[in-house]
């Protein structure tokens, strides 16, 4: 990575200065034949100009705020070297008597393409240091043009919003004011073709927020980023509210409650690393495969603590990130939206090198029941791996769908269903393992039962602590047999025979012989089984490349 971004302010002025010395060079040598002397020289007089960006003191300003520049944060995020950029002439300029330039203010957005582990990303990052990264100073056409370049050759968009945002002010520039529209390819399309991450720098509003949360991974740092429809002065106007920006668009807001951005990190250095790392388990397009990795984690490394994973106490919980380490390829496991609906764990792992979408039940929040939030997660990771042809691993300990009056109020069932449609209009390879419990309408989310083309193949596992059905046995029993019960000699003895009645019935070893589940699986076999089973999947996901196409849901 090149470092020289992010030397003191000086750095940018001695590169304008070394850009400028190269023209002056060539226009000097240009006069002697006649040349364009005068026009190559304005030529780099103004791509030094861009190059410096606001200046030394907007600069200097900018880092004491512990921000990188725009042209940094592309450093950090490209290989070395590999930035092309688009559009460095684009800004305003103001002409003199004599027709010439007077003044050139670049426009306030940095576009180009570069190589991200050798693959070519197209980049659209915001410049603060203009105008405050306003829509005022910037020339939209030039991130506009980004989406689109995007769109036309297939390639992952990565876009850095470090914007103040739009101002009446424009509508002196425009000299008119138009019905509110996002002059942007549509996103819905752009997102069912190419991988998109969205990057927020500081408090982005309106169109900054859209284009942060129009994307498959939303990123923002803690203590730095805000997102929000509109910013305090709009709230306090529109409702009579003071709230500060971090209260009303940071990290707690967007990615703890909302979930409307998937990750959240601590410094702008980490932002760049972690989308990186995103694009990695991600094809360039959908009409690629997924990545294939170099691998020296063992196919057939079976862990024996695997086997007593599981406590058999029922009311005891136990660590599931534990086994989904024990399980997929050393250090591969890359988790979207740890905090938001913590009942499950969704995240991207690999499995022999090959990237699969991982999700899984964390009994550690809610008991791992299925809450709206979770279901909204669950939903939107689902379309993600659909979209870029990710086989699925569900890893399930799912007791149900939460009950309660807020999970009512808060429209769990609605959520709930929007997932079970996720996964059942999804077309790429599942295998699916019950660890523990798979309960009622969310137990029967554990992977498609019929699919979009009506023959889905449930390639279903379980363990041998694994239990399900349509409710838990102890609940059942209280219900179904609440007289019988309280009437007995011993109300204790005879509920708790009931009990082990059912759970005898309920034995994954009958469902088993029904050919109910394919099979069940020493738990520390488990890596082998989905190794072996991966390639089969991609070999699958190879035959149906492409955009996705879904009915309403």
């Amino acid at each position: 990575m090149n470092t020289a971004l992010t030397s003191p302010p000086a750095a940018a002025a001695a590169a304008a200065t070394a850009a400028a010395a190269t023209a002056a060079t060539a226009a000097a040598a240009a006069s002697a034949t006649g040349d364009w002397a005068e026009d190559l020289q304005e030529l780099a007089e103004r791509r030094a100009i861009a190059t410096a960006l606001g200046g030394e003191e907007q600069i200097a300003k900018h880092r004491a705020l512990g921000k990188l520049t725009a042209r940094e944060r592309i450093d950090h995020l490209l290989d070395a070297g590999s930035f092309g950029e688009i559009g460095v002439l684009a800004g305003s300029v103001k002409y003199g008597a004599d027709r010439k330039r007077a003044s050139f203010t670049p426009s306030n957005a940095v576009v180009g393409i570069g190589k991200i582990d050798s693959r070519r990303t197209v980049v659209a990052a915001d410049d603060f240091t203009i105008r405050g990264g306003s829509s005022e100073g910037s020339v939209s056409e030039k991130w506009i043009y980004a989406d689109r370049y995007a769109w036309e050759y297939k390639l992952p968009l990565v876009r850095m919003i470090d914007s103040a945002g739009g101002s009446v002010k424009l509508l002196d520039k425009l000299g008119h004011t138009k019905i509110p529209g996002y002059p942007m390819l549509p996103m819905t399309q752009l997102l069912g073709v190419v991988p998109v991450v969205g990057i927020a720098l500081g408090a982005c509003a309106g169109l900054g927020a859209v284009r942060v949360g129009a994307s498959h991974l939303g990123i923002m740092i803690r203590g730095k980023s805000q997102i929000f429809a509109g910013g305090p002065p709009v709230v306090k106007q529109a409702l009579g509210i003071d709230i500060d920006k971090e209260s009303l668009g940071g990290y707690d807001a967007m990615h703890r409650y909302s979930g409307a951005v998937g990750l959240a990190v601590d410094t702008e250095e980490e932002a760049m690393q972690v989308t990186r790392r995103f694009l990695s388990y991600l094809p360039g397009n959908v009409w690629e495969r997924p990545p294939v990795v170099a691998c020296d984690d063992p196919v057939d490394r079976c862990d024996a603590w695997l086997n007593k994973a599981i406590p058999a106490d029922k009311r005891k919980i136990f660590q599931p990130r534990k086994i989904l380490k024990s399980i997929f390829d050393e250090g591969s496991i890359f988790e979207m939206s740890p905090d938001f609906g913590g009942s499950t764990i969704t995240c991207f792992a690999r499995l022999n090198g090959h990237a699969v979408g991982v999700m899984t039940n964390n009994p550690m929040i809610m008991g791992g029941a299925l809450t709206r939030s979770a279901a909204l997660k669950m939903a939107r990771f689902v379309d993600l791996c659909d979209t870029f042809h990710l086989p699925i691993v569900n890893l399930a300990d799912q007791p149900g769908v939460m009950t309660g009056a807020d999970a009512e109020r808060e429209g769990t069932i609605s959520a709930a269903l929007q997932a079970m449609h996720a996964i059942e209009q999804s077309g790429v390879p599942w295998l699916a393992i019950v660890l523990r419990r798979c309960v009622g309408l969310a137990g029967a989310m554990l992977s498609p039962l019929h699919g979009p083309s009506g023959t889905s193949l449930p390639n279903r596992y379980a363990w041998p602590s694994a239990r399900w059905g349509s409710i838990p046995v102890e609940g059942g029993v209280a219900a179904a047999y609440k007289k019988d019960i309280a009437a007995a000699e011993d109300p204790v003895a005879h509920r708790l025979d009931l009990e082990a009645h059912y759970h005898a019935i309920s034995s994954p070893m009958r469902t088993a012989e029904r050919f109910g589940v394919l099979d069940i699986i020493e738990p520390a076999s488990t890596r082998p089984l989905l190794c072996a089973w991966v390639e089969d999947a991609y070999q699958a996901t190879g035959r149906r490349l492409g955009p996705v196409g879904r009915t309403m849901r």
